[in-house]
């Protein structure tokens, strides 16, 4: 995947330093892809989005309004919850700037040693629920529904998130890190994500929707064969297309011109594989900005299901805890329209000693409980690993 694009003129040239380790002190939210990374800096002007009901375009139409007003260098970075459970806040800060948070060196030991981890559920529970999701399909009442996990971890002492962000940013080089203090003032929203959403650029749109997932094997032979079993996965590549299929159905009435992959390619992060295809759009010229536009596709079928409302109903009706913040968006609009949105996958909110993790999988046709598990033990790795709790060969 490509790294960030040029950043708005707004944006402060770049900075030497670790702008993970400025977190805090002076910035309420950095994001980092590739060799690029933003950060808010100074007394921002906030945009308070209040739960509830289609949370994302309110974001995009309250948003929108404070950028237009303040117009040239006026750019908003934060994130956003999946469902509109709880209130959001984008930050419009009185200078963003950028720099290379790869250049701070080697990854930080943690200096907290991790005491507990509670599941919610229970993996036999959670199994149970795969269950009946399938028996959900099975009646025709959806084709797919993700389901989550949560994990609660507690530490001897408080998890400073920066030393969190930094070795996600060692360990994950191509997924987007960021950190995000959440409102309240007490907890911080860290992650490293590998999906982008929606990137605008002038009148060019990408999205990069990946769906399909196996664990990688340290064994190389090994893990081309597992690429390859990947590849030819039907029940993989029917659980791929329909979020292909949704990403574009979403953004073509806002295109004059749009491109996709004719095929799935695969996608590594440093521990998993995944299904991808490119979604490439030019833009009507009455199109919306990046915000309005993630709206549009929020939730896909790679962190909700299909048919949307059905898929919803079965989440709620099978998941008995809030996701928050997990599976929703994260990412930068400026002024101008363009802008960058992962979906906040790989993440945690961190609240003095204790994190909670979550972590999810795509349950279609064909799918196993027990295998639907692992995957989800998989996918929280990248932050066990993190946190201390694994080490880089587990």
């Amino acid at each position: 995947m490509s790294a960030m694009r040029s950043a708005p003129e707004a944006v402060v040239p770049a900075l030497a330093g670790d702008l993970f380790g400025g977190f805090g002190d002076r910035s309420s939210v950095v994001i980092q892809h590739g060799d690029m990374g933003f950060s808010a800096i100074g007394r921002s002007r906030n945009v308070v989005v209040p739960a509830g009901p289609d949370h994302v375009t309110r974001a995009a139409a309250l948003t929108q309004a404070v950028l237009s007003e303040l117009g040239g260098n006026a750019i908003a970075m934060g994130a956003l919850p999946y469902a509109g459970s709880c209130e959001s806040v984008l930050r419009v800060p009185d200078m963003a700037v950028r720099g290379d948070p790869v250049s701070a060196g080697p990854a930080p030991q943690p200096d907290w040693v991790v005491r507990s981890l509670f599941p919610e559920p229970l993996p036999v529970d959670y199994q149970a629920a795969v269950e009946r999701a399938l028996e959900a399909i099975e009646a025709g009442e959806i084709e797919k529904v993700v389901l989550a996990r949560s994990l609660a971890v507690e530490a001897d002492r408080p998890i400073d998130p920066r030393i969190v962000a930094r070795r996600l940013s060692a360990a994950e080089p191509g997924s987007y890190v960021f950190l995000v203090s959440l409102p309240g003032g007490g907890s911080t929203l860290v992650g490293a994500s590998p999906e982008l959403l929606l990137r605008r650029d002038g009148m060019t749109v990408l999205s990069d929707p990946l769906a399909g997932t196996a664990l990688r094997s340290p064994d190389p032979v090994r893990d081309r064969e597992i690429a390859r079993e990947l590849s030819a996965s039907g029940k993989e590549q029917r659980e791929h297309r329909l979020i292909a299929e949704a990403v574009a159905d979403g953004l073509a009435p806002f295109c004059a011109e749009l491109r996709v992959d004719p095929e799935p390619s695969l996608s590594p992060t440093a521990t998993l594989w995944h299904l991808r295809t490119a979604v490439h759009g030019t833009l009507k010229r009455e199109a919306p900005d990046a915000l309005a536009l993630a709206a549009a596709l929020h939730p896909t079928p790679a962190v909700c299901g299909t048919p949307r409302p059905a898929a919803s109903a079965v989440i709620s009706r099978l998941e008995d805890f809030d996701r928050r913040f997990y599976a929703g968006l994260v990412g930068w609009v400026d002024a101008r329209g363009d802008g960058e949105w992962a979906i906040t996958l790989r993440c945690a909110e961190i609240t003095g000693s204790g994190a909670r993790l979550h972590a999810g999988a795509g349950i279609v046709m064909g799918s196993e409980p027990a295998a639907e598990d692992l995957e989800t033990e998989a996918k929280f790795g990248p932050m066990l690993r993190a946190l201390g709790v694994l080490s880089a060969e587990d």
